[in-house]
């Protein structure tokens, strides 16, 4: 069941008999891959090629695009061949059980997979299927400065803010449901100016047409909190990041197919070269009741869609999920792609640190720790078209976490992608315990950060001090080294005031509140919070 920012509410059921079933016919080969390995830029562009390359991952079959004549072999037998995948070397059909038969006869098929999981047909004659969630808290109101500072401070992203780690340089593709507004709304227009939207598609219509105002606005909202700006209001977890918007959910229908779609959309994304995939959607339920999951198909192998994410983060690809917002419901676990070991699954957590009633419960059915980790998904701030918007669930979770992934990777690019999720792990607020519906607890991305800064920047307090703290008039510091600047951000993380060559600041002229210190010295650079009186 798809939980984007909303909580699903049934109406009706009709049982029906069905004589055909959405299949997956897997192929037994590529047999171009050797023209694929000569010119992989005839598939691949060079940004994903540079990132294979700097993570030490080499190209495989799976790189390789698809055998088109067995494409037109399908339809040759008289099947509609709309979606297919390069990654699972296959393609989505419908067929009756003699026409899988025939299917499992040809030369060039290995197997064929029935994305059914039981042989129920109810099927669910709902319109209106989805209950938005944002519309009872919709307060298009513009907030104080600083809105969304709360939900940043709480993972502590500013220390990689005020280093200058804003995502800039990093791919995000964000696979959702629609993007309205965002081509015409005041949010978005500090991506546009600058370049940040890189490249748009459609997969359930196979268009461009992810802007029209009639699709679902989830996907805008997603995209609100990692790059959405409103000067003095709000900006995102990751403002300088570039983003992919590609739509893989129909919200007004619940099928398998969209699981084919999200996969298109990851390899799209790996094509370009994104370093970063992250997706508030999830499935369980159907509107067909045969394709549905169960708990024990949560192992992170048996969906579709699980197979393909696992895939796309095998290809150098930070890849989050959300995990659900199942958590008060009969079905109160996660939900697929969240349940893949290597996709990084976000829990939501309120302003307080507690975990929301509403956040879906691991561990997927292997046991593996699900959520990996929790960030603000109750009463968090986004943007939408003009203006301010709270919304709650672990669809607004993922992208705060997806925003501080890309700061991480913009300041350690060569940083093995297992290894950076190990670190998020290892550096959350419960760790080493965990807890069903938080993981190993709130992201603390400030700490990874100091972790591995390098040797010329890590942080060593005894070398300075700064005074008073709070401060009136003049912030001091003292150091033993020359210090040759001293920058002040605001709670926003923007550069508001400098100096050169010196050991003090003028405050005076500042309002009451917190403020952040960088003091950069010959070889190091350190960062103090202060309070300004």
């Amino acid at each position: 069941m798809k939980k984007l920012l909303l909580f699903c509410f049934l109406t009706g059921y009709l049982t029906v008999s069905a004589q055909t079933e959405l299949v997956f016919v897997y192929f037994t080969d590529k047999p171009n891959k050797a023209a694929f390995y000569a010119n992989p830029l005839s598939e691949l562009s060079q940004k994903s090629l540079n990132r294979r390359t700097m993570l030490g991952i080499p190209l495989n079959d799976q790189d390789a695009p698809i055998e088109q004549s067995y494409l037109q072999n399908l339809q040759n037998l008289g099947f509609v061949v709309k979606d297919y995948s390069k990654w699972l070397n296959g393609a989505a059909v419908n067929a009756t059980p003699a026409q899988k038969t025939l299917l499992q006869a040809q030369s060039y098929v290995s197997s064929v997979e029935s994305f059914a999981r039981n042989t129920s047909t109810t099927v669910k004659t709902s319109s209106g299927k989805w209950k938005d969630d944002a519309s009872i808290n919709k307060t298009l109101t513009n907030f104080n400065y600083g809105s969304g500072a709360g939900q940043i401070d709480q993972v502590n992203i500013r220390p990689l803010h005020l280093a200058g780690y804003t995502g800039t340089g990093v791919s995000i593709a964000v696979i959702d449901a629609g993007f309205p507004t965002v081509n015409t709304g005041a949010a978005f227009t500090r991506l546009w100016t600058n370049n940040h939207i890189k490249a748009s598609y459609d997969f359930v219509t196979k268009t461009a047409d992810i802007y029209n105002t009639a699709l679902s606005t989830h996907g805008s909202v997603v995209l609100g909190v990692i790059g959405g700006y409103l000067q003095d209001v709000f900006a995102g977890a990751a403002p300088d990041a570039d983003f992919y918007l590609y739509r893989s959910e129909n919200a007004t229908v619940e099928i398998p197919e969209e699981e084919l779609y999200w996969i298109e959309a990851a390899e799209e994304a790996d094509r370009k070269g994104v370093e970063i995939i992250t997706s508030s959607l999830g499935y369980n339920i159907f509107d067909e009741s045969r394709y549905n999951y169960t708990y024990a198909n949560m192992d992170g192998n048996t969906s579709f869609i699980a197979r393909g994410a696992g895939i796309a983060a095998e290809k150098g690809i930070f890849v989050l999920a959300a995990a659900g917002n199942s958590g008060q419901q009969p079905w109160h676990y996660l939900m697929t792609p969240a349940d893949n070991a290597k996709v990084f699954s976000i829990g939501s957590v309120d302003s307080a640190g507690n975990a929301s009633g509403f956040s879906s419960f691991g561990p997927n059915a292997l046991g593996v720790v699900k959520p990996d980790g929790s960030t603000q998904g109750t009463g968090t701030t986004t943007v939408y078209d003009n203006a301010t918007l709270i919304v709650n669930g672990t669809s607004i979770a993922t992208p705060i976490a997806a925003g501080g992934v890309a700061c991480l990777i913009q300041a350690f690019p060569a940083m093995n992608r297992e290894q950076m999720r190990t670190k998020l792990r290892q550096t959350a607020s419960l760790y080493p315990a965990h807890s069903d519906q938080m993981g190993f607890g709130i992201l603390n991305f400030g700490s990874l950060y100091n972790l591995v800064l390098n040797t010329s920047e890590i942080v060593k307090k005894e070398t300075y001090s700064i005074f008073p703290n709070p401060a009136k008039n003049i912030l001091n510091v003292a150091s033993e080294q020359e210090v040759q600047s001293l920058e002040i951000y605001d709670n926003l993380g923007r550069l508001i005031r400098k100096s050169n060559q010196q050991k003090s600041i003028k405050v005076e002229d500042f309002a009451k509140g917190t403020y952040y210190l960088k003091i950069q010295t010959k070889d190091k650079v350190f960062y103090e919070k202060f309070l300004k009186e």
